[in-house]
């Protein structure tokens, strides 16, 4: 007969700023520091977990002193943790993890996993590489309470069939090191990862607006409050408004239920014919209508946004606007999404070329400007799992030789319809560009103000004259919210294009090259 674990094994004791915790067991840093302050700004102004997948910088904290995300950490046993100001210690690479392969899949998302487990069967040797703990990606995170969804269990299962397949999580991409190679890092470890052939699933990330008291611990990305609830953050008992744009904000708000908040307003800027249009057209996807209709909140208002939010160490309650009135909401969390932004920075390190919207352009095969790159996922345009799905499943025959098969490429079609009614029914109002004040500060990392970008006409004076983007997060928050405000456009990545160890980037990469290291481990998950 099986026997409930005990506490002690469902839990992990760490130590926060000398004071010790017991978190549930697979819980991040993030999720066990709650809304709690983690660092201070350049200008004091207290900060706090905002993207919860790695983007914002914000939650960097030091662990046994050396600095690290707390959105992307696991906590474990015995760990020490600080927020406090310290002198952060150098961590060697203690063991180079130099590897190559035939096909690089960069991302363990829908995408991702649905392209390794299509080229599997070619015998190529496949390298799936994620910079999450766990894999799944965004949509289908798990956490100490909330299990892998099964479709990424399916997945995984029959990945872990072939032994030519390696996963490789933890793992961020630092740079380039050659015209086939990405310098790559983990915790403890540094390398350069050689490739014949990859395929880019790199997803996107959340667009975040700028509006008063929007820097306040307890504002968080909309996506951002799902990721740090499946990572162990406890919501029980708080008060939440969801507020931006898209179907991502009532998926949200059905976390936080089920996590056991109560969530008080969904507040959708878009109007109430924009949404019915949407809802009426869903007929042709049947699952998305079903899912639609599962996910209703009964504080769901279209025509609303978020307007402020009030606080002084923390986030205390909101103003949303609707129908030309004001009024104000007490709550302990505020969620917001404005759309989704394909992340691109590798393909653009790697030469390939984007659309007008920012995607990575690709063809029917899904191979991108550049011959052997290929890509697939939410990082060519942002257009959900089932059209992830079936984009990473094409990139992963192609990419071995194989054809797109016609129901393939027509499910793909209709999917894509998908996309575009979604893209067309929740186009952001005017309005939503207009809620930053002069005080506002359009960069977090740098404390930057809208009064002081007022005489700076595009991106690169706006950094010259300041520092707006260089931050921490080099522009990803920041540089994004400038495009959709003034329709500047961020200027391309440099290398590193993630903050790295010294250690690492000290290397030279003809020692890794020929550094002997142990196999790395073969899928399990």
């Amino acid at each position: 007969m099986n026997t409930p674990a005990s506490a002690t094994e469902r839990t992990v004791r760490i130590q926060i700023d000398g004071a010790p915790m017991d978190v549930p067991r697979g819980s991040t840093i993030a999720a066990a520091l709650g809304t709690g302050t983690v660092r201070r700004s350049v200008s004091g102004q207290p900060r706090a977990p905002l993207c919860g997948m790695g983007v914002c910088h914000e939650c960097r904290v030091q662990v046994g002193g050396v600095q690290q995300l707390a959105c992307m950490t696991p906590c474990a046993e015995g760990q020490v943790v600080d927020t406090r100001p310290a002198r952060l210690r150098a961590v060697p690479a203690t063991e180079a993890c130099d590897r190559s392969c035939d096909l690089l899949v960069v991302g363990a998302g829908p995408a991702g996993l649905q392209a390794a487990l299509a080229a599997a069967p070619s015998g190529m040797r496949i390298t799936l590489l994620d910079d999450n703990p766990t894999p799944g990606g965004q949509v289908w995170r798990s956490g100490p309470r909330h299990a892998m969804p099964s479709p990424a269990r399916r997945l995984l299962d029959e990945l872990a069939h072939f032994s030519n397949v390696t996963l490789v999580t933890g793992a961020k991409v630092v740079g380039l090191a050659g015209e086939r190679a990405l310098l790559i890092e983990t915790p403890t470890q540094s390398g350069v990862q050689h490739f014949s052939r990859a395929i880019l699933c790199t997803g996107a990330r959340e667009l975040l607006l700028p509006f008063p008291g929007w820097t306040l611990p307890g504002v968080t990305g909309a996506g951002g409050l799902q990721a740090l609830i499946k990572q162990g953050l406890d919501v029980r008992g708080q008060r939440i408004v969801i507020a931006g744009t898209g179907p991502l904000l009532l998926a949200a708000a059905a976390t936080a239920r089920r996590s056991g908040a109560t969530v008080l307003r969904v507040a959708e800027q878009a109007s109430w014919t924009s949404v019915a249009r949407f809802s009426t057209a869903l007929w042709r996807w049947p699952a998305k209508a079903w899912q639609a209709a599962t996910l209703l909140d009964p504080g769901f208002r279209p025509g609303s946004t978020v307007t402020a939010a009030h606080g002084r160490e923390r986030l205390q309650a909101v103003t949303l606007r609707s129908g030309g009135r004001e009024h104000r909401v007490d709550c302990e969390r505020l969620a917001c999404s404005f759309g989704l932004v394909p992340r691109t920075q590798l393909a653009q390190l790697l030469g390939c070329a984007l659309d007008a919207d920012g995607a990575i352009v690709v063809d029917a095969a899904q191979q991108t400007s550049v011959t052997g790159i290929y890509a697939a996922g939410e990082c060519t345009g942002i257009g959900g799992s089932e059209r992830a799905q079936l984009q990473g499943r094409i990139a992963g025959r192609c990419a071995t030789g194989a054809a797109v098969t016609p129901p393939l490429a027509r499910e793909l079609a209709h999917w894509s319809r998908f996309a575009a009614l979604a893209g067309e029914r929740f186009v952001l109002g005017g309005a939503v560009t207009r809620l930053a004040d002069a005080d506002t500060l359009i960069c977090r990392c740098e404390d930057v103000t809208l009064q002081e970008l007022a005489g700076c006409e595009n991106w690169v004076q706006a950094k010259l004259h300041t520092r707006c983007g260089m931050g921490s997060c080099q522009g990803r928050i920041c540089g994004q919210a400038a495009r959709t405000l003034w329709g500047w456009t961020p200027t391309a990545p440099r290398q590193p294009s993630e903050p790295a160890r010294i250690a690492t980037l000290a290397q030279e990469p003809h020692d890794l090259h020929t550094r002997h290291t142990r196999p790395a481990a073969p899928l399990s998950q």
